[in-house]
């Protein structure tokens, strides 16, 4: 059933893309971007003339000041989307309709085209020589007329063998195309009646409580669920039947999906757009919200795509794949961890609940500190407790998404992606050596070389001070520090009031998107 499941996955990207394509916060983010666009092409304008150089400093203020509102509003939206993880799923019902994957058994009716249509047969009167009349019939017309009608008799038996043997071969045609027709329609009608048994057998067999069968179901409600791109939605699942437990092993966004970045503002002075970091106790309270509502909505989806009452318990583990900064290691700590039985949340009004709060009255046990990675005990030992057999694991993006992922490219492919991104945003790019170039802004009075430095992982704080001693040998007028996994917190005291601008993730796949017209995603696949 995974064509069903990838099908059905499409559909609801697709329908949440629509939504988010409708929304204010996105028609808000895009009026502020045109308005930063007309601001630099007016100041571009105005550069162009010597006798303008203050109208040009005046309108290239208010364009790195609509640069800034741009970013900013990039940043609003985006919590927005955090915010809201939890309430958004519930105005969608998330139980699938089986039988509207029943394909109806329709064929298009046979068209037998220029084919059907057969010449008229050749009518001896239109052959037929007139009749003599008056001093013609007098004067031999008779003996010529007679002469004629035999020349005519021929042409016309010969007209009339032509349109036979032609209509002999437009039957066998016919009857050839007529054929195909039938032998197409009755392969088609048997492919569509086997699908249409297994998605019967599926729906019977999930009806019936079979262990795969239910597992496969509940993979795609939750594949279902439309996430931020950067959110992993990799999972395992497993089906007790006896016991009516459904076991889910979830793997959670890191907390780089918060965005340490509170704000933007423009400095005239600098000429720069500075960035006040977010502190560190809001990203860790943000954080702890966030895999509480994935929890949370993950249980919801379950129990409400379930009318069968096939569940009497959802067991949630949540976690995280990533590297502990402290020691360089993969860990893969559980965050968050619940058991719940289907009445007991079902009685839950999750509109108007504290995600945190919530879990807790579950008696779930959630990381008071997960931004460090400090696990909680699990509820259930996934490998123990399910039986293999019964358990699947499911990593919806890796199966359906045709996105580039920007962590396991080649390296010339990802240096290329850079390169092309801010040649999109105005640079000339020079030759990329090790992530590192050295490119130049062409803008008059404020242009200048840049120093741009992009890393697949995460930054320290030496690699950040580097960066900025490179700018100053450079005599460069800004640098730029790309970073997949976001940036070491100690960084922002470093690189303050340093002409320094950092790009994490989240923000690299926006810009993606926007200038480049690349759709991308960062997915690690490093287990080391």
């Amino acid at each position: 059933m995974g064509i069903i499941r990838d099908m059905q996955r499409a559909q609801a990207t697709q329908a949440a893309a629509d939504q988010r394509g409708n929304t204010a916060a996105a028609q808000q983010r895009q009026l502020i971007r045109r308005n930063a666009d007309l601001a630099i092409a007016a100041a571009q304008q105005a550069a162009a003339d010597a006798d303008r150089r203050r109208e040009h400093r005046r309108l290239y203020a208010e364009a790195r000041t609509a640069d800034a509102a741009a970013a900013n509003a990039d940043l609003r939206a985006r919590l927005t989307d955090l915010d809201t993880l939890l309430l958004s799923t519930l105005d969608v019902d998330d139980h699938i309709d089986l039988d509207r994957f029943k394909k109806p058994i329709k064929v298009q009716p046979f068209d037998p085209g220029p084919l059907g249509r057969p010449v008229p047969e050749p009518s001896w009167p239109s052959y037929e020589p007139p009749e003599p009349r008056g001093v013609g019939k007098i004067l031999g017309g008779e003996r010529l007329h007679a002469q004629q009608v035999t020349a005519a008799r021929r042409a016309f038996e010969q007209a009339k063998a032509q349109w036979a043997e032609r209509e002999q071969r437009r039957e066998r045609q016919l009857a050839a195309r007529l054929a195909q027709y039938e032998d197409h329609k009755q392969r088609h009608e048997a492919k569509l009646l086997a699908y249409n048994a297994e998605v019967d057998r599926f729906a019977k067999a999930f009806a019936s409580a079979d262990p795969e069968s239910v597992v496969e179901y509940f993979a795609m409600v939750l594949g279902n669920s439309v996430y931020p791109d950067d959110f992993p939605q990799h999972f395992r699942l497993a089906y007790l039947p006896k016991q009516q437990h459904l076991l889910i092993e979830y793997h959670l966004p890191p907390v780089e999906v918060v965005p340490v970045i509170k704000d933007y503002r423009y400095d005239r002075v600098r000429d720069d757009l500075l960035a006040t970091p977010r502190d560190e106790n809001e990203i860790r309270r943000r954080y702890a919200e966030i895999i509480a509502m994935v929890a949370l909505r993950t249980v919801h989806e379950v129990v409400e795509a379930d009318r069968g009452g096939l569940v009497g318990k959802v067991l949630f583990n949540g976690i995280v794949d990533t590297i502990d900064r402290r020691t360089g290691q993969f860990v893969r700590p559980c965050l968050v961890s619940v058991a719940t039985d289907r009445d007991t949340f079902a009685a839950i009004k999750l509109r108007r609940v504290d995600p945190v709060a919530c879990l807790k009255h579950l008696q779930g046990d959630l990381s008071g500190t997960p931004d460090q990675l400090d696990g909680v005990r699990p509820v259930l030992e996934f490998d123990r407790e399910s039986d293999n057999d019964f358990t699947q694991e499911f990593n919806v993006l890796r199966d359906i998404d045709e996105r580039p992922n920007l962590v396991s490219m080649p390296a010339a492919e990802w240096e290329q992606t850079i390169a092309d991104l801010f040649c999109a945003m105005g640079l000339s790019m020079g030759t990329a050596k090790d992530g590192r170039w050295l490119a130049s802004d062409p803008r008059p009075l404020f242009g200048g070389p840049v120093v741009i430095h992009a890393v697949r992982g995460q930054v320290d704080v030496a690699t950040a001070s580097a960066v900025a001693a490179e700018v100053i040998e450079a005599g460069a007028t800004k640098g730029i520090l790309v970073a997949t996994d976001g940036f070491h917190p100690a960084i922002q005291d470093e690189l303050t009031g340093r002409p320094i601008e950092l790009l994490d993730g989240p923000a690299l796949l926006n810009l993606l998107a926007e200038h480049a017209g690349i759709k991308a995603r960062i997915e690690s696949d490093d287990r080391s």
